[in-house]
C-alpha cells in the first residue's frame, strides 16, 4: 500500500484506535485506575526537545526490607519504552494505539526484586519526524504507577532521574531502495558516548537531571484536557527468544571460525582492516540484532538487512542463491567506543533473512564475541493442524504460518520489512488465519476496535490504523464490516458486535450517497484500490495503482458488487440484532444495485460481467464479486466460475484477491479448483521463499500476510470446517480432497477442538469427526448430509 492523503498532525492525533494486555499483566485492573487520575505523573526531560528525535533513560532506586507477595507496576510511554528491573528487561511497549486510547502495561515485577536496593530503569525513545507511520505521538514522556503491599513509593515524580543518551542519531534516508518504506529510521550508535550499565543497580546516576513533571496519568473517560487517555493493554507481551544464524554464506578478507554463530568462539579483526561477511538465517524473521564486542575504538560496523539478495539488475531470483548477488536494504551503524564485552542492539526490531556485516577497524583491533538475533512477534501458538498425503502442501502450510506470525506484532502488519501498517484488506485475511490456526482472537478484536476508532465524521474508517498519515480506501471500510461479520460468525460476543453497529451503518450510508440515478454507485472519492493486477498499474491514465476501470471516474462493477456483498453481510447482522428496518433497507438497496449492474454490465456473448457499462474490459474480480454477492442462481454461478478460471484473457487476480477467488470456489462447490490455483505458492517454495510474497515476482515484499490465505483454506475448504450459524454454535464440515488420499485437520474452537480425519480410496471413504462439547453440526459428503453430535463421530461411505 502507498501513502496518498496527507492530513494535519492535529487530525491524526484526534482520530481513534483501541485496547490490549500482557502475559504478566494483572487481569483485574484496580477500579481506582479506571475511575480517577493516578498518583503517578507523566515525566520528561527538563530541557531537551520533547518532539524531536531523542533517546532517554529514566531511573528510580528504592529499598525493600522484604520482597512483597505482589508488586505491580502500570507503565507506558510516548513513543516507546523498554522497562528494566535490576538490569533485567521485563516489558516492551506500549502496545500501539492513539492518544484517545493510549495503552499501558501492567506487570507484576515481584520475581525480579531483591531484598535491599533495587532499581527501576526505563529506556524511552521518540523518533520524532522519523517515527514509523504506524506511530501516533504527542511528545516524549514516561509514566509508571506502582502498587505494592510493602507501601514503597515508585510512582514517577521528581524523585526519578533522567538523562538524554547522546550516543544515538537517526539514519533516515533509504530513498536508494526506490520504494515506499515507513518503518522508522536506522540507528547510528556511538559507543564512546553510551552510558554503559545505566539500567543496573550499581550505576551512579547522581548527576542525572530531575525530570519535568507533566499531567497525572488519567484513564480514558476521566477528567478533560488530557494528552494521553490511558486504557489497559489487552493483548499479551510480544514473544522474545534467541534465534541463531544458520550459516555464513560469503566472506571478504576474513575467515569466520566455527563456533562464532553459536557464541562459543570469538573472532579478532586486526587494526586498520576492512572485512565483511554475509550471514544467512535460512528463513525470514523479525528480530532485534545483537552483537557483542570488545575494544575496537575507532572502528565502524555496518549491519545491513534484507529479505533476499538482488542481481545487479535488481532481480531477486531464487532466494537461496547468493552467488553474484548484492545486498540492498535498511542498515544500522555502530561506532565502538572500546571497553570489554559491549553488547549493541537496536531499539526497534529488524526484518531479515540475510544480514551483511561490514567492519572497518581503526588504530585498535576489534573482537566479536557473539552475533545473533532475538526473535520477536505476537506469541501465537499453532493449535490448528493440517496434514495430507501431499508433502508439497505442508511446505505451503509452513511458509504461510511463518508469514502470518511475522506479520503479527502489536497490530497485524501488511509486511514487516517495508510498512508495518495494519490495513483492513490484509487484516481480514490475517484474522481468519489467526482464528483457524491459533484460536487466539485477541489481536483480531484489537484490530476491529482499531478500525472502529479510526472512523472520521464523514463516515469512513481509515484504511490503515494506527497511522499518523491518514489514508482512505472506501472498499476497505466495507471489508471492515466483513471482518465484523467474520467475528460474529466465529465468536459468541454480542456486546462486542453491538458496539460496532453504528459505524457499520455510517459506512453504508456514506457509500449510499454515491448511488446515481441509474441505481449504480459512481466511483466514490479517495483511493478505490482493488488488487495489484498488472493492468491496473500506476500510470498517467490510471494515476492510482490497483484501481480498476471505472474506479477513478465512472461506474466500477467490482466496487458496486463488493458493496452488495457487504450489504448482504450487514443485513444478516442487523436482522440478528433486531434491527429489521435497517436489515430490510440494506437488502432492498443490494437488490437494486445488483439488478442495475446486471442490466448494464452483463455481456451475453462472453457470459461474464464487464468491468464497466462500456463492456470493454473483463476481470476475474468482477465475476468473483458477482458470485459472492449472489447475482446468479447456483447452477449459473458455476458456469460463470468456470469461465473465470478458463479464460486467460481476463484480468487475473494476484495473491491478495485469490482469497476471494477461493471463497467463490467454495460457494459454487468447485473447491477442487483450489488445488490448481496453488501454483503460485508452489512457485514460491521452488524459488526458496520461506514466507509468502506480496505478489508473483517481481514482488516488493517477500513477506505479506494477505498471501498466507491457503492456511485458512486448507482447513476451511479442504477439510471443510466452517461455522453453520453465528458464534460457531453449529458446525458444518464439507471436505474437498481433490486428488488427496487422506487429510487430517484440527481447528481450535471456543469450546475445544474440531478434528477431522478423512481417507478416500477407490473402494470407500472413511471419516472421523470430533466435535467439542455442547456443539452440533453436519457432515456433507458427496451431497449427502449426516448429523454430527458432540464427541466422536465415525462414518464409512
Amino acid at each position: 500500500m502507498f501513502s496518498l492523503i496527507k492530513i494535519t498532525k492535529l487530525l491524526s492525533i484526534l482520530l481513534i484506535p483501541i485496547i490490549l494486555l500482557s502475559q504478566h499483566s494483572v487481569k483485574n485492573i484496580d477500579s481506582n485506575l479506571r475511575n480517577q487520575s493516578w498518583e503517578a505523573r507523566w515525566i520528561t526531560h527538563p530541557t531537551a526537545s520533547t518532539n524531536d528525535y531523542g533517546i532517554f533513560h529514566f531511573r528510580k532506586t528504592f529499598n525493600l526490607n522484604s520482597i512483597p507477595d505482589s508488586f505491580i507496576v502500570h507503565v507506558s510511554a510516548d513513543n516507546r519504552y523498554r522497562l528494566f528491573v535490576n538490569g533485567r528487561s521485563v516489558s516492551f511497549g506500549p502496545a500501539k494505539g492513539n492518544l484517545l486510547h493510549w495503552k499501558f502495561e501492567s506487570i507484576n515485577i515481584t520475581k525480579y526484586l531483591d531484598k535491599g536496593k533495587n532499581v527501576l530503569a526505563a529506556e524511552v525513545w521518540n523518533f520524532g519526524e522519523d517515527r514509523p507511520v504506524s506511530q501516533i505521538s504527542n511528545q516524549t514522556a514516561f509514566i509508571l504507577n506502582g502498587e505494592s503491599s510493602s507501601n514503597v513509593h515508585v510512582d514517577t515524580d521528581n524523585s526519578w532521574r533522567v538523562i538524554k543518551n547522546k550516543a544515538y542519531a537517526p539514519i533516515s534516508d533509504f530513498s536508494y531502495l526506490n520504494t515506499y518504506i515507513v518503518v522508522g529510521p536506522g540507528e547510528k550508535i556511538k559507543g564512546k558516548k553510551y552510558p554503559w550499565g545505566w539500567q543496573t543497580k550499581n550505576y551512579d546516576s547522581e548527576n542525572w537531571k530531575k525530570p519535568k513533571l507533566l499531567e497525572h496519568g488519567t484513564p480514558r473517560g476521566v477528567g478533560s484536557g488530557l494528552n494521553w487517555a490511558l486504557v489497559p493493554r489487552k493483548i499479551p507481551l510480544m514473544e522474545e527468544s534467541i534465534k541463531r544464524f544458520q550459516k555464513v554464506s560469503r566472506t571478504d578478507s576474513i575467515k569466520i571460525p566455527e563456533g562464532l554463530l553459536t557464541g562459543e568462539r570469538s573472532i579478532k579483526i586486526p587494526k586498520n582492516k576492512e572485512v565483511s561477511f554475509l550471514l544467512d538465517q535460512s528463513y525470514l524473521t523479525t528480530a532485534f540484532p545483537h552483537i557483542n564486542i570488545s575494544k575496537g575504538q575507532g572502528s565502524k560496523i555496518t549491519l545491513t538487512y534484507s529479505e533476499s539478495l538482488f542481481t545487479c539488475k535488481g532481480k531477486k531470483g531464487n532466494r537461496d542463491s547468493v552467488n553474484g548477488k548484492i545486498m540492498r536494504g535498511v542498515y544500522d551503524e555502530i561506532y565502538p567506543g572500546g571497553g570489554e564485552r559491549r553488547e549493541y542492539s537496536t531499539l526497534w526490531f529488524r526484518t531479515y533473512r540475510y544480514l551483511k556485516v561490514e567492519i572497518e577497524t581503526g588504530d585498535a583491533p576489534l573482537r566479536i564475541h557473539d552475533i545473533y538475533g532475538k526473535y520477536t512477534a505476537y506469541p501465537f501458538q499453532q493449535k490448528g493442524k493440517f496434514v495430507s498425503s501431499n508433502d508439497a502442501l505442508k511446505e505451503i502450510w509452513d511458509i504461510g504460518w511463518r508469514t502470518a506470525k511475522l506479520c503479527a506484532h502489536e497490530t497485524y502488519y501488511d509486511c514487516p520489512y517495508y510498512e508495518q501498517l495494519q490495513y483492513t484488506g490484509d487484516t481480514r485475511i490475517q484474522a481468519l488465519i489467526s482464528l483457524y490456526v491459533s484460536g487466539d482472537d485477541r489481536l483480531m478484536r484489537k484490530a476491529i476496535n482499531d478500525f472502529n476508532h479510526s472512523m472520521v465524521s464523514e463516515g469512513l474508517t481509515q484504511s490503515r490504523y494506527p497511522s499518523n498519515d491518514p489514508q482512505f480506501i472506501p472498499s476497505y471500510s466495507l471489508f471492515w464490516i466483513s471482518m465484523v461479520h467474520d467475528y460474529w460468525m466465529h465468536r459468541q460476543d454480542r456486546k462486542f458486535i453491538e458496539d460496532k453497529l453504528r459505524n457499520i451503518n455510517n459506512i453504508i450510508q456514506w457509500h449510499k450517497k454515491y448511488i446515481d440515478s441509474n441505481d449504480m454507485m459512481k466511483a466514490p472519492p479517495w483511493w478505490n484500490f482493488v488488487d495489484w493486477a498488472k493492468e491496473w498499474n500506476w500510470s498517467r491514465d490510471n494515476y492510482l495503482g490497483g484501481v480498476p476501470k471505472g474506479g477513478n471516474n465512472g461506474y466500477s462493477s467490482i466496487l458496486n458488487l463488493q458493496f452488495v456483498y457487504t450489504l448482504n453481510q450487514a443485513s444478516e447482522i442487523f436482522r440478528n440484532f433486531g434491527r429489521k428496518h435497517l436489515a430490510n433497507e440494506y437488502e432492498k438497496l443490494a437488490q437494486k444495485i445488483k439488478k442495475s449492474v446486471y442490466e448494464t454490465c452483463w455481456e451475453n456473448k462472453k457470459g461474464l460481467i464487464a468491468e464497466t457499462p462500456a463492456e470493454e474490459d473483463f476481470s476475474q474480480h468482477a465475476n468473483i464479486m458477482a458470485i459472492l454477492s449472489d447475482m446468479f442462481k447456483k447452477e449459473r454461478q458455476k458456469k460463470v466460475m468456470k469461465r473465470v478460471i478458463d479464460n486467460d484473457s481476463l484480468i487475473q487476480t494476484t495473491m491478495y484477491y485469490k482469497f476471494y477467488l477461493f471463497r467463490a470456489f467454495d460457494k459454487v462447490d468447485m473447491e477442487k479448483e483450489f488445488f490448481t490455483e496453488l501454483k503460485s505458492w508452489h512457485n514460491m517454495v521452488d524459488k526458496g521463499l520461506t514466507t509468502c510474497a506480496e505478489k508473483p515476482d517481481p514482488s516488493r515484499s517477500d513477506c505479506h500476510a494477505w498471501s498466507a490465505s491457503p492456511n485458512y483454506e486448507f482447513l476451511a475448504t479442504v477439510c471443510g470446517i466452517e461455522p453453520a450459524s453465528p458464534g460457531f454454535k453449529e458446525i458444518v464440515i464439507e471436505p474437498t480432497l481433490g486428488k488427496l488420499k487422506n487429510v487430517q485437520g484440527v481447528v481450535p474452537h471456543p469450546k475445544g477442538k474440531i478434528k477431522v480425519e478423512l481417507t478416500d480410496s477407490t473402494q470407500r471413504c472413511q471419516a472421523k469427526v470430533i466435535l467439542p462439547d455442547s456443539t452440533t453440526g453436519k457432515l456433507i459428503w458427496k451431497d449427502e448430509k449426516h448429523t454430527l453430535k458432540e464427541g466422536k463421530n465415525m462414518f464409512k461411505f
